[in-house]
C-alpha cells in the first residue's frame, strides 16, 4: 500500500514569493527546472513556517482561555469568601500611617540629637 501525500493548497501569494526569491539566488547556468524546484523548496519551507506560527497561536489562545477562565473563577470565588471590600482598604491604609509616624518621630529624634550635641 502506497502512501497517499496529501495536497496542499499553496496561495499564489506564497507562489510569487518563492519564485521571487528563487530568482533572487538564481546562479549563472542554472536551468529553468533547478529554479522551479528551488522554487518548490521555498514554498515548503514557507508553508511549514506558516503551520508553525498558526499552532503557536493556537497554544497562545489555549493559554490565555485557560487563564482568563482561572482568573474568572477565582476572582468569583473570592468575593464568595472574602472579607467586605472596606475592611481590604482599611487594612491596606495603615501602613503608610504607620510608616509615615516612625519616619517623622525618627527625623525628630535625629534632630534633637544632632542639635544638642
Amino acid at each position: 500500500m502506497a502512501k497517499q501525500k496529501r495536497f496542499e493548497k499553496v496561495s499564489p501569494q506564497t507562489q510569487e514569493e518563492a519564485m521571487k526569491a528563487a530568482m533572487a539566488t538564481q546562479r549563472p547556468g542554472q536551468t529553468k527546472e533547478q529554479t522551479k524546484l528551488i522554487a518548490q523548496g521555498i514554498q515548503k519551507g514557507i508553508n511549514q513556517y506558516k503551520k508553525q506560527q498558526k499552532s503557536k497561536a493556537r497554544e497562545l489562545n489555549k493559554k490565555l482561555n485557560k487563564a482568563s477562565q482561572s482568573q474568572t473563577h477565582s476572582t468569583q470565588n473570592e468575593d464568595n469568601f472574602s472579607h467586605t471590600p472596606d475592611q481590604k482598604i482599611k487594612q491596606k491604609s495603615r501602613l503608610p500611617w504607620i510608616l509615615l509616624i516612625i519616619s517623622w518621630i525618627g527625623f525628630i529624634v535625629y534632630f534633637f540629637q544632632t542639635n544638642l550635641l
